[in-house]
């Protein structure tokens, strides 16, 4: 019998004795509290219902607080990734290289206690250890708990009053420093019933407990914090940066849950299929024996009513070649939903197949519940980089409208794969309209007809492409010098945001065309290899960087004269506009409206070719930070681009604008440029909108800005 759908309180199906299976009413922020990285479980980043705060009011609000976390250790961090949560009158979040775990006084800035783990040789080797982007809150037998994953991978378990380790929870570690309880080796049952391993301790190999994974069978770290669903800790797994990764070898980043309680673990998804398991035919050459990554950089989001937990996954094991790894190689680059009771995979979606662009998915899945044709749907939202929107029923993994499987350009590497088809929504439309094609004419610059008539000569010298350009072989034999592809998506400095009683979405979005790396013969030899366009010395001159794991080269690498894609005179090629804020009724998958973000770029401003040129609607280069109060659209600029918006003081701005229209309704002035992510929370009877905040550039580190009316 078919099981209809159901509003969460109502008794449906009662007389055919049918089981009612509800999702949760997802209505963004209540109750004040923010309890959740992204505020609710399903990352909408919006409180609609805090109403304090209004147009009226907006330009009245004055700073209560400004917590610094420069002194957290590690050097001093003008990067900020962690928005706090918020309960009983406590922040808690992490900062510094460290990621060290504080409590914070929610109304005056007062740090209440700190917890750091103690240093360990797998923490030295971690990469981005400074990309930790929160905890994880909840309440075990009437106790607040704060639950963090390290960059060494080990989970602990915090008295969310003290800042203490539990008594009684997890296993004792051997290492100097670390406490009876509260913590769990995470490496362990990664790895337990890994191959690799297994024949690592058949040949005599033992387990170092502070130096991690030996560094021929790869390594592991963490991103994002874990996610608490239903009495379950819920543990994402990061990997080394793969920009210049050349071996094929590392361990795969399984999900893994854990009780709240005590620690126990309880199960694991592989996110590389073995035999038998859902998937594993797509993993073609025996690959999934050794390939690893399909890290959950992005953090994750819950129904708890329907118990299930949504993660996003990145590219396999190397992100830049896949002759290794021919297939589509589940589950990289896709949502997945996960029974969180069993590990088991309910649904997925593979967002592209056999990643080799870093097309990772950088934000969460946002949940909120929608009425399409009249129908109410629990739906999950997934923005990408390449500015493709998917949306998809949450109970059920079926899209809310057609994805099709359209033709892609095909890799000219010998011995590479590349998919034949790639899916695109058919609604809503992408962000930007430039990623379907590519960098046609109706997208080039216009300006002036000379000004077209040079761009279109630049452009007859490469071949265009869309959104899966596969970089060529270096040398080549066409007559063209490169292919050319377009982004216009989401990343992680600027996640979107939902309001769920409206249906509407917001994401900021960034027009960027290209002309990728050639592909050199590696002929075996293992290179540290960076950026594109950087050299080898320079990247080992970089602290963060880790050395590439694994003992098996790949036959291909980026390498060769780096093409860029020529300018005229500082102009691109491509018109405006450059950085965008789009909102999307996903009711009906209609884009409502599209705004610029930020100053024109100086180098459109002031450039004499455009002298007496309109300007005004180019957008800037840094991207929009944006968060939903009441009727309201908060937003910033990230000053990671050292692009963001200021006044005629020379200081940054927030703005407040109408969230139908995104007509600008009211602005002030800030201390610090914002980064990341906004939150807002009600304590003592007064609302507070909290920036992270910092800026190299203007010498301010790393910060929490608290603001409030008087």
């Amino acid at each position: 019998m078919k099981q209809l759908r159901c509003d969460c309180g109502v008794l449906a199906l009662a007389l055919l004795g049918v089981p009612a299976v509800c999702s949760a009413q997802l209505t963004g922020v209540e109750g004040g509290e923010w309890r959740y990285l992204g505020g609710d479980a399903g990352s909408t980043r919006s409180a609609p219902l805090l109403n304090q705060i209004d147009a009226s009011n907006f330009s009245d609000l004055e700073v209560a607080w400004i917590w610094q976390g420069h002194n957290s250790g590690g050097g001093v961090e003008y990067t900020s990734r962690s928005t706090p949560v918020f309960v009983d009158g406590v922040l808690f979040t992490v900062t510094g290289q460290r990621r060290q775990v504080v409590a914070i006084d929610a109304a005056t800035g007062e740090r209440l206690w700190t917890f750091r783990e103690p240093e360990t040789m797998r923490y030295l080797r971690s990469p981005r250890t400074d990309f930790g982007k929160g905890v994880a809150y909840a309440e075990v037998d009437g106790r607040g708990v704060i639950y963090i994953t390290t960059p060494a991978f080990f989970l602990w378990a915090l008295d969310a009053k003290t800042g203490r380790p539990l008594e009684n929870w997890g296993a004792p570690v051997s290492l100097e420093g670390f406490s009876e309880g509260g913590v769990l080796d995470l490496i362990p049952n990664l790895v337990g019933d890994w191959g690799p391993w297994q024949e690592h301790v058949a040949r005599g190999g033992t387990y170092d407990v502070d130096y991690g994974i030996p560094r021929e069978l790869g390594m592991v770290t963490s991103s994002a914090p874990p996610i608490v669903v239903n009495g379950v800790v819920v543990v994402l797994v990061g990997h080394q940066p793969s920009y210049g990764q050349t071996r094929i070898e590392n361990v795969p980043g399984d999900i893994m849950g854990f009780d709240t309680k005590t620690g126990e673990f309880l199960w694991k998804f592989h996110v590389i299929p073995r035999p038998g398991e859902f998937g594993h035919e797509t993993w073609e050459n025996d690959a999934w024996r050794w390939s690893g990554d399909m890290s959950t950089w992005a953090p994750a989001s819950a129904d708890p009513e329907l118990g299930l937990v949504y993660l996003v996954t990145n590219a396999s094991t190397v992100q830049t070649y896949a002759g290794h790894r021919p297939g589509h190689n589940l589950f990289g680059g896709s949502v997945l939903a996960l029974d969180v009771e069993t590990g088991e995979r309910r649904w997925h979606f593979q967002i592209h197949h056999s990643d080799q662009w870093n097309y990772d998915l950088p934000t969460p899945p946002m949940l909120m519940d929608l009425t399409v044709d009249g129908e109410r749907i629990p739906a999950l939202i997934q923005n990408t980089k390449q500015g493709l929107v998917f949306a998809f029923n949450r109970e059920t993994g079926e899209p809310i409208w057609p994805i099709e499987e359209r033709p892609v350009m095909q890799t000219e590497v010998p011995g590479n794969y590349t998919s034949p088809t790639q899916p695109y929504p058919t609604r809503p439309e992408p962000l930007d309209p430039i990623v379907v094609n590519g960098l046609t004419e109706e997208f080039v610059i216009d300006y002036t007809p000379e000004l077209k008539q040079q761009a279109m000569e630049i452009l007859s010298d490469y071949r265009i492409g869309g959104l899966y350009v596969p970089p060529l072989p270096y040398p080549h034999g066409h007559e063209y010098r490169n292919v050319i592809g377009c982004l216009g998506g989401v990343n992680i400095y600027h996640p979107p945001v939902a309001d769920s009683t409206t249906g509407v979405m917001y994401a900021s979005h960034n027009r960027s065309c290209s002309a990728p790396s050639f592909l050199v013969p590696t002929n075996g030899v293992d290179e540290e290899r960076g950026l594109p366009g950087q050299s080898p010395e320079a990247w080992r001159g970089r602290e963060r960087h880790t050395a590439t794991t694994g003992t098996t080269v790949a036959a291909w690498a980026p390498g060769g004269p780096r093409e860029f894609l020529p300018m005229i005179d500082g102009l691109p090629v491509y018109k405006p506009l450059y950085q965008a804020l789009a909102a999307y009724d996903m009711n009906t998958g209609e884009k409502l409206w599209d705004i610029p973000v930020g100053p024109t770029p100086e180098r459109l401003a002031n450039n004499p070719l455009l002298s007496g040129v309109d300007l005004s609607n180019t957008g800037g280069t840094g991207y929009s930070i944006q968060m939903v109060i009441g009727d309201l659209l908060v937003q910033t600029t990230e000053d990671l681009r050292g692009a963001t918006e200021m006044n005629a003081n020379g200081r940054p701005l927030l703005h407040a604008r109408n969230k139908h229209t995104g007509q600008l309704l009211a602005s002030l002035e800030i201390p610090i440029p914002g980064q990341y992510g906004m939150m807002s929370y009600m304590h003592q009877d007064k609302q507070y909108i909290l920036m992270q905040a910092g800026s190299w550039r203007q010498g301010e580190p790393s910060s929490l800005v608290a603001l409030a009316l008087p």
